[in-house]
């Protein structure tokens, strides 16, 4: 790191300022301009360049340096395979099993209506959440409860439904996707 002392003649480094050091605080050097504002900085901030430090600088190497800077940084961003790029963000299990540690003493209805409001409250939780995909996890059994769930979506304009993938989850789930505004 370079020692700065008061008088030194400086650059600011990724701007046009230049000016003498005036006053040193800690870590804040304090630089009157050529135009006469009192402006602070960061040591690692400025450059000297009076005396024997004077550094020379072409046209061609400024033109070097904004050609770089030009050029847009590549984002290293995670490539998702085809697989994983269709894989549902939600799954709601609906099996009762799932919903609660017991159902001693529910009847078909009580089970069916529990079932029916945990899927109601987890897909508008999606829409609120913007989530486009959510599989719905019914099990085959008898279909009851997946008629009931295609009526429930049904009632919603913005969203289409469909059976879910087979090979990971047979015949008893749903995908609804949602259409975002």
């Amino acid at each position: 790191m370079q020692m700065f002392k008061i008088g030194d003649k400086v650059e600011v480094l990724d701007d046009t300022i230049s000016g003498v050091v005036t006053n040193i605080a800690g870590n804040e050097i304090t630089v009157e301009t050529d135009m006469g504002f009192q402006i602070s900085f960061a040591p690692k901030e400025l450059i000297k360049v009076a005396g024997s430090n004077t550094i020379r600088v072409s046209n061609y190497d400024i033109a070097q340096v904004k050609k770089e800077k030009e050029q847009p940084k590549r984002k290293n961003s995670k490539v998702l395979k085809s697989k994983e790029r269709n894989v549902p963000k939600m799954e709601v299990d609906l099996h009762i099993n799932q919903l609660l540690k017991s159902s001693k003493g529910m009847g078909n209805y009580d089970i069916l209506n529990l079932q029916l409001e945990t899927a109601k409250r987890q897909l508008n939780f999606a829409i609120q959440k913007r989530i486009q995909k959510i599989v719905f996890i019914h099990g085959v059994g008898e279909g009851i409860l997946k008629e009931e769930l295609y009526f429930l979506f049904n009632r919603y304009d913005n969203l289409k439904f469909y059976d879910a993938d087979y090979q990971k989850y047979g015949l008893g789930a749903t995908e609804v996707y949602i259409f975002q505004n």
